[in-house]
């Protein structure tokens, strides 16, 4: 079966120490991440986390709580980091990426998610895509959480989830 890769919100805001949504490992999952872009050539979309101009619902409490992020897309914060110059990218105001673009360029083929954070956009994403009916890996060791518990957790809670999504590490991936 054909699949894409998603990689998920690689994006300055998560890797910048500095930033209030540092992710600890983001700089060790850098080199998986660069092998998988690597084998799945074209296949591969980028996403990007952004900030709606004006928050709804829910959300608007979710940016009382971080006024910082209410920034436009194309601040840097939201920029993918180097040394990636994605080719396709899925833009979205949300935690998950299972939107209609994603579902469009991922059309009937497998999922393979990598990236930032698995305890909140990776996970919304792989669950939303698995209702969908849409076969979905998650590569362990290509995807960092906010920390080591809530990574070894949300990866726990996908696998509940099988066969419908998988996890596995860049080499079982790869072989």
């Amino acid at each position: 079966m054909k699949r894409i890769l998603a990689v998920i919100d690689l994006q300055n805001v998560f890797a910048d120490p500095a930033s209030p949504w540092f992710t600890p490992r983001f700089a060790e999952i850098l080199p998986p991440i660069q092998r998988l872009v690597t084998t799945f050539g074209n296949d591969v979309v980028f996403t990007r986390f952004v900030a709606p101009s004006t928050p709804e619902g829910a959300w608007r409490r979710y940016y009382e709580q971080w006024p910082f992020a209410l920034q436009p897309p194309d601040a840097p914060l939201y920029q993918v980091v180097d040394p990636f110059e994605p080719q396709s990218t899925v833009v979205a105001t949300t935690f998950g990426k299972w939107n209609a673009r994603m579902a469009t360029r991922v059309g009937g083929a497998g999922l393979v998610l990598a990236g930032v954070s698995t305890d909140c956009c990776v996970l919304s994403t792989a669950l939303a895509a698995a209702d969908a009916g849409v076969a979905v890996t998650v590569v362990s060791d290509a995807c960092a959480g906010a920390n080591d518990e809530s990574h070894a957790k949300a990866l726990d809670i996908m696998r509940l989830y099988a066969p419908l999504v998988t996890v596995v590490t860049t080499a079982e991936l790869l072989g």
